[in-house]
């Protein structure tokens, strides 16, 4: 007999089997299980998810258990291991197949093919079956096999080519940007494919290509080009219609704050804010296109201004004269600010290595289906009984004999 569901979220019975890891393969089950699907993660002591690897924070020996990240995007999901380099681990994750609504995996294409898991084969199992396959660069094309991080995701898609300071070669974007990117769309398929089952009674597979989602966010770019054939380069802050626009410092280390003015009305209320200061009186700075002409002059005037002032005072001032201004905030202020306690960026969730822990919440509040973070990471084969006695009715002995053997393992 089956262990009841859960009956909270939007997505309240549904069964995931995610293969997912780093990343990019663990955030989309980590948004269905905050929603309310029953999610299972599959692991393997052969081979560790990466984020169960890294420095411990307790103690200096190595802890797969003790990973922030891990820990984030891992959250409400139930943890099963199984070693796939056995015929019989494979054959129990097709067994789970039957009992679940949707698969998701990342591995390099081919790879669950070659296990015996891939889309058509999962799909005699289970023929309303939603698979979601997760790559860098699609199942199929030229560069199908390429070897690719977020990072490389960054740079193919051209992101990176257009981050750097003006005149300067490219930096790039130091985050997996392609990651979470893939990431969201993937969750957003799937939710689309679920919905289209509902409606139909039948399943598919989805084939999430992280470029392609990294891609898909830049249209500005592309617009630019197919418009006037000229390629995005990196502009450091530089924006085609706002000036001043840009961080700029404050008084403190590392402090600094971020300033946008996009039009004449609000070019006024900073005049006012800075007290009409002579420079501020130049017809040079009159029109926004003289503005964004001498704009470098413009904003060191600024910074000058803001170099002397604490990030608060000076948005404090700005605001209350219609100017966008915010301090450029890092983590612990993040952590700390109110408006973000109030509206729960963060949930503290006791987890058994670490104790209490900041995790992140979903973005999206609704209001009669509430997301909610009901219990911490898993541990590692955490739930191993409760899955394979539980939804497969495997016996005690059959359990403890497919661990000896390094099967569940």
């Amino acid at each position: 007999m089956e262990p009841p569901r859960n009956n909270h979220g939007p997505l309240d019975g549904y069964r995931v089997l995610d293969f997912g890891w780093v990343l990019a393969g663990a955030i989309p089950g980590m948004v269905l299980a905050d929603m309310g699907a029953e999610v299972i993660k599959v692991e393997s002591r052969q081979r560790l998810d990466y984020m169960r690897l890294g420095r411990p924070i307790v103690g200096d020996q190595p802890d797969p258990e003790q990973h922030p990240m891990f820990h984030n995007v891992n959250r409400n999901k139930l943890s099963i291991t199984l070693n796939t380099i056995h015929p019989q681990a494979v054959e129990l994750a097709r067994k789970l197949v039957a009992h679940c609504d949707v698969v998701i995996e990342n591995f390099s294409p081919g790879v669950m093919d070659r296990l015996g898991l891939g889309y058509e084969d999962l799909r005699r199992i289970k023929p309303d079956l939603i698979m979601a396959s997760i790559s860098s660069t699609g199942q199929t094309g030229p560069l199908r096999d390429l070897r690719a991080y977020a990072p490389s995701i960054g740079a193919l898609a051209g992101l990176d080519s257009t981050l750097g300071y003006e005149g300067g070669r490219p930096l790039g974007l130091k985050h997996a940007y392609g990651d979470i990117c893939g990431a969201l769309h993937t969750v957003f398929a799937i939710v689309a494919a679920l919905y289209q089952r509902q409606r139909t009674g039948r399943g598919q597979y989805i084939d999430l290509s992280m470029l392609r989602a990294t891609v898909a966010t830049q249209g500005l770019g592309l617009m630019e080009y197919i418009m006037t054939g000229r390629v995005m380069r990196p502009r450091g802050n530089y924006d085609p219609t706002m000036a001043p626009y840009g961080n700029y410092p404050c008084a403190g280390e590392d402090r600094w704050v971020s300033i946008a003015v996009a039009t004449d009305e609000e070019w006024q209320g900073l005049k006012a804010a800075l007290g009409s200061p002579a420079w501020t009186a130049d017809p040079k700075f009159a029109s926004r296109y003289g503005r964004l002409k001498h704009r470098h002059e413009l904003d060191q005037h600024l910074a000058q201004w803001t170099a002397g002032r604490s990030a608060e005072a000076v948005t404090e001032l700005l605001q209350s004269h219609g100017v966008a201004a915010i301090p450029v905030m890092g983590a612990e202020e993040r952590l700390f600010n109110p408006h973000f306690r109030e509206r729960g960026l963060y949930a503290d969730i006791e987890h058994p290595a670490l104790g209490a822990e900041p995790i992140f919440n979903l973005m999206w509040n609704l209001s009669r289906t509430a997301s909610a973070i009901r219990r911490h990471a898993p541990l590692m084969g955490e739930h191993n009984r409760q899955v394979f006695c539980g939804i497969l009715g495997m016996s005690e002995p059959e359990l403890q004999a497919l661990e000896e053997a390094q099967v569940i393992y």
